[in-house]
């Protein structure tokens, strides 16, 4: 077992859009920004009681750590519950349950007036500003997201920790054909460099968050998310612009995922552990080459 190379994320505040745009959006650099939600009404009334009051009644998905197996599909939640009773867990218990991108503008579109999009250089997608909940020691698996969107993330009551990867670090960290994560069975909080030899070569890039930090991960990004407390983060979305980049999320949207859930429906586990093995042998393979 061992720890990965792991560097603090640059923290700046009040950070200028030329500033932004030069120092982190044009080279794809990560950063924290404090104080850029000081301003919002969000800023001062998010917390875990707020949300309960506002949509209490909903029935929401629940997600759990565990990934899905054979013909599972990934997005089919565990469980469902009360917004309000799921939030009253959040604040008595440890839980892995998450809620996993709840839209804003369909569910709680009073929550809009309570938060800004930042005037900061990114040209955000505004039909799906999202929450993200977890309890304490909930995980979000490493993974980059499928659309490659430029992301700001703004989190809210709690503590949370984010790992992050550059793209150029994926030949190390056993991505897994047709998706957008790597092998599950890989803990990212005390990796197993004997089994996964490729992965003591990772150099990762690691955030702690806490109310009203602002992180901005670039596009492909892979992220690894751990929440220390029970709580929520939003995240606002900027689409990639390069034609190259735009052409790799319409075929992971359009192509790929179709591809990879006709074939786990018809081969269930033979093809997640096909997949795995694959990942598994490339990636140790690259380190001979």
């Amino acid at each position: 077992m061992g720890q990965f190379k792991i560097t603090p994320i640059v923290r700046v505040t009040n950070i200028s859009k030329q500033e932004f745009i030069e120092q982190f959006y044009k080279p794809q650099r990560p950063v924290l920004i404090e104080g850029l939600t000081k301003n919002w009404q969000a800023y001062k009334k998010w917390n875990l009681d707020y949300i309960q009051k506002q949509a209490g009644d909903q029935v929401v998905p629940l997600y759990n750590n565990e990934p899905a197996k054979g013909k599972q599909n990934v997005y089919n939640p565990v469980k469902e519950m009360k917004l309000y009773d799921y939030i009253q867990l959040l604040k008595t218990e440890p839980t892995d349950l998450r809620i996993f991108f709840y839209n804003i503008l369909d569910n709680m579109p009073g929550l809009l007036s309570d938060f800004e999009y930042p005037d900061i250089g990114l040209k955000f997608f505004k039909r799906l500003p999202a929450l993200f909940f977890g309890g304490e020691n909930s995980k979000v698996f490493m993974h980059y997201d499928i659309d490659l969107p430029d992301n700001m993330h703004f989190h809210f009551h709690g503590n949370k920790s984010v790992m992050l990867f550059s793209p150029k670090q994926t030949k190390y960290l056993y991505k897994v054909p047709f998706s957008i994560h790597n092998i599950d069975k890989i803990d990212m909080d005390n990796p197993d460099f004997e089994r996964y030899p490729a992965l003591k070569y990772a150099q990762g890039i690691k955030a702690e968050m806490t109310h009203g930090d602002a992180l901005y991960m670039p596009s492909g990004y892979w992220h690894y998310i751990k929440y220390l407390d029970g709580g929520f983060s939003m995240t606002l979305r900027a689409l990639p612009r390069k034609p190259k980049r735009i052409a790799v999320m319409l075929y992971n949207v359009f192509i790929m995922r179709h591809f990879d859930n006709i074939m786990r429906a018809t081969k269930g586990q033979k093809w997640l552990d096909y997949k795995e093995q694959l990942a598994y042998n490339r990636t140790n393979k690259n380190l001979i080459a």
